[in-house]
């Protein structure tokens, strides 16, 4: 693809580094982009510039924040007697689509793969048990995907947990194996939820 301007190549070699973006649906965006208005444009790069600069990880549960305290480990409405453990924000974000789940989050941060080179060192796995011990839940609820991946991270910690007096269970399996939790539709997941059952070593 020949360019006449080295500033709209660069834009389009940025947008089509994202995920499912190629260098013509790049090229759409950034013709887009050069008919907005520059405080819409300068809006948008500072938003994007702030994923870096101002966002954090929440001190209690791990998912992404504002604040040391996400939104919804500040709420006194959530039920303190459930932690919900999911992979990652977007695992989150699915979850609260389907307004089921009242309780609290834990984010991992990823799943134990040893092919990948992921340990239980680097997930917040310690954290969660840290957690467990200072806020004694009633139920840990492991709501991660149907993989390889998630289902070694639920026996991990189902097996982490086994000491401590708390119910440990999984979401129901009406997500097909292999499937990732972020691509299940609300209904399917609210219902996985609410169906979920004692998770059992064996």
């Amino acid at each position: 693809m020949q360019f006449t301007s080295q500033i709209v190549e660069q834009a389009v070699d940025a947008l089509s580094s994202f995920p499912g973006i190629g260098k013509r649906t790049a090229l759409r965006l950034v013709m887009y982009l050069m008919n907005r208005p520059e405080i819409e444009v300068a809006h948008l790069a500072d938003s994007i510039l702030k994923l870096k600069t101002d966002l954090h990880l929440c001190a209690r549960c791990k998912t992404v924040s504002d604040r040391e305290l996400c939104d919804i480990c500040s709420d006194s409405r959530r039920d303190e007697d459930l932690i919900c453990v999911v992979e990652d924000f977007s695992d989150l974000m699915a979850i609260e689509a389907t307004a089921q789940f009242k309780g609290t989050y834990h984010v991992l941060g990823g799943l134990i793969s040893p092919m990948e080179g992921i340990g239980p060192s680097d997930l917040s796995i310690e954290l969660l048990m840290q957690r467990v011990v200072d806020e004694s839940p009633k139920e840990v609820i492991l709501a991660l995907s149907a993989t390889v991946e998630g289902d070694t991270t639920m026996y991990y910690i189902a097996k982490k947990l086994q000491d401590f007096n708390v119910e440990v269970s999984n979401i129901a399996r009406g997500i097909s194996v292999g499937g990732e939790l972020e691509y299940v539709d609300e209904i399917t997941l609210g219902r996985s939820l609410l169906q979920r059952t004692q998770y059992t070593l064996s």
